[in-house]
Order: C-alpha cells, then sequence, then structure tokens
C-alpha cells in the first residue's frame, strides 16, 4: 500500500482532503461570483450571455467545471465518512457536557448544513446547468455572434418569490456553513498561528457574510424589477 493510499485513508487524510476541496470550492465562489454579478447590469442580459459562453466553450474553464464536481462530490463523501466516524468515536455523550459553551452552532452542524446546500446545489444544476447544457433556449445576437440566451431562464426563475426564497435561504445556510469551514480548512493544513489565525478568522468572517449576501442579492434584485 503506498504512502499515498495510506494517508488517505487515515482520518487526517481525509481532513487535509476536506480542507483543500473547501478552499478550492471556497474559490470557486468568488469566480462564480463575480460572473453572476454581471446579471445586475442592466443591458437586457448581454455581458452574462457572453459571460455564460465564454465560460462554456472556454477548454481550461471546462477542465476546471469538471474538477469542481469532482471536488464537490470528494468534499460530500468525506464529510460523510469523518461524520460516521466521529459518532463511532462517541458512541454515548457527556451527560454533563455543554458542547454549546465550547464551539459554535454551525461547526455542530456542519453535516446538516451541507446536506441542505448538496440539496440546493443539485435543484440549482437541473434549474440552470441542465437547461443550459441540453434544454431549448432561444438565442440572442451582439456584434453578429448568436448566443445562447441564458439570462432568460435565470430571469424566469428569479420572477417566482419560491424559487427566490429557497434561493436566498439557502444562501443563509452557506454563510453558516462558511462561518466555520474558511477558518477550519487553514487550521487544518497547518496554517494556524497566533499571530494570523485571528486575521484568518476575521475574513473567514467577513467572507462568509459578504459573499452570500452578494449572492441572495442578484434574485432579490431581479425579483423586484419583475413587480
Amino acid at each position: 500500500m503506498s504512502w499515498v493510499s495510506k494517508t488517505l485513508k487515515s482520518t487526517l487524510g481525509k481532513k487535509l482532503l476536506m480542507a483543500l476541496t473547501g478552499l478550492f470550492l471556497i474559490l470557486f465562489l468568488v469566480v462564480h461570483l463575480a460572473g453572476n454579478l454581471q446579471l445586475l447590469i442592466s443591458d437586457k442580459g448581454e455581458s452574462f450571455n457572453i459571460y455564460a459562453h465564454s465560460m462554456a466553450n472556454n477548454p481550461l474553464i471546462k477542465v476546471v467545471s469538471y474538477g469542481n464536481f469532482a471536488f464537490i462530490l470528494l468534499h460530500v463523501i468525506y464529510s460523510i465518512i469523518l461524520t460516521r466516524q466521529n459518532k463511532k468515536s462517541r458512541p454515548i455523550g457527556y451527560s454533563m457536557s455543554r458542547p454549546e459553551r465550547n464551539s459554535s452552532w454551525s461547526s455542530r452542524n456542519m453535516g446538516i448544513l451541507g446536506t441542505i446546500l448538496l440539496i440546493f446545489i443539485l435543484v440549482h444544476l437541473r434549474g440552470f446547468w441542465y437547461e443550459f447544457k441540453f434544454g431549448e433556449l432561444p438565442t440572442a445576437v451582439y456584434e453578429g455572434i448568436t448566443y445562447k440566451n441564458v439570462f432568460v431562464i435565470v430571469s424566469e426563475a428569479y420572477s417566482n418569490i419560491f424559487y427566490v426564497a429557497f434561493y436566498v435561504i439557502s444562501m443563509g445556510f452557506l454563510g453558516f456553513h462558511l462561518s466555520h469551514g474558511f477558518a477550519s480548512a487553514f487550521q487544518t493544513l497547518g496554517l494556524s498561528h497566533t499571530k494570523y489565525s485571528p486575521l484568518i478568522q476575521k475574513v473567514g468572517f467577513g467572507f462568509s457574510i459578504i459573499v452570500p449576501a452578494l449572492f441572495a442579492l442578484i434574485p432579490l434584485v431581479m425579483y423586484i424589477k419583475t413587480l
């Protein structure tokens, strides 16, 4: 058995993989947000459609997107494995334990938060990615070039108050998930230091508020425009 397989099968190895995939997904959120914010430009979807077209036809982006799907899957699988291992290692809870005094609510419920976010991702992929890849979309022409009009399906989805509410609530859960996961990933990778850890925690806290809030802002603004 090689040292790689030994490491991946160990608890430490699983945590390291969780941290690395988590940091990659955090980076993906930033890139995805930058693209989605173009939905708020008042140009009838031109900027967003061009962005979506460039993402779909760039070979490097295609490889990254497939890697992203793989990392999401790995992140979910190893989170389930680690959660089960933690429960098995403590089959009987301490009668006098007070976990709320020693840990945050998000850190104690990462499994639940991750499950909710997985459901959101599946719904989100079915509603947008699947339609973009396999659906019959209208087209738009900009400077003589024909693009899939992805803006149409996004606008339609965000005109539905129930989907908007589902999206905004999911971003709230994402915020809780990130509030623990951001700093935890750096700690797992050994990047914990008395001098820098407080800064990482502050950056992580800010990230967990700003990024989900901006994601939630997009469907809210687009829905308000339909009123």
